[in-house]
């Protein structure tokens, strides 16, 4: 008899139910274990983002032959659709908003409107690559163009990637099977979604507001 009382408390723990609104995934720290996997994987991305951005500062100005920023950049046009990508963090607050007070409607009002201005943002980027190709910038014409692509181009696979994602949740709205007690799926999307847009915010002042220094030999 002693031997199954004992047995009993020794697994009481196991069996008792938590305190109301305790999340048996959650992590010693008190964040859910997917929450916490992707605030390891931004921190992570940040430092890939934070070698590209400090290579493209690094040669910045060293170019002597090919076209530069001052002869391709077409500040308004880009500073549109970065605006554009600026407000589709704003949808993504409203998703959130709405899934957590059980509104499904208009969660995938806004999944569906911050995808695609997400989707406007990468058509305009596509659109700058390819005029910047025709004027003869690529990878391979000067170091601008190498730093330039790469480190821009890593983020818009980073955008494409949110859009993918974004595109996947609307269609679990849209099937039923995204409910109110499913916000943290949005909530990490979201997550995802405002990194992408803060980064790209840096990108755009360092590559496109920061006065270009004089290429060697210039005037």
């Amino acid at each position: 008899m002693a031997t199954i009382e004992q047995t009993t408390e020794i697994g009481a723990p196991a069996h008792r139910g938590a305190s109301p609104g305790h999340d048996p995934h959650a992590t010693a720290t008190g964040v859910p274990n997917t929450k916490l996997a992707m605030w390891i994987f931004l921190a992570s991305d940040c430092l890939f983002f934070g070698a590209f951005i400090a290579t493209y500062l690094l040669y910045r100005g060293r170019d002597k032959v090919g076209p530069g920023p001052k002869e391709l950049f077409d500040i308004p046009f880009t500073s549109a659709t970065s605006f554009i990508l600026l407000m589709s963090s704003l949808t993504m607050v409203l998703a959130l908003a709405a899934i957590q007070r059980g509104d499904e409607r208009r969660l995938r009002i806004w999944l569906l409107a911050t995808a695609l201005l997400g989707a406007t943002f990468i058509a305009g980027q596509v659109f700058e690559f390819t005029e910047f190709n025709h004027e003869g910038l690529n990878l391979n014409t000067n170091l601008f163009g190498s730093t330039f692509f790469i480190l821009t181009g890593f983020h818009g696979a980073h955008v494409t990637a949110g859009i993918i994602w974004l595109m996947s949740l609307w269609g679990m709205a849209s099937q039923g099977r995204l409910k109110q007690g499913d916000s943290e799926k949005v909530e990490i999307a979201g997550l995802y979604w405002h990194f992408v847009d803060v980064v790209w915010i840096v990108i755009f002042t360092v590559i496109y507001l920061v006065p270009q220094p004089a290429a060697p030999g210039g005037g």
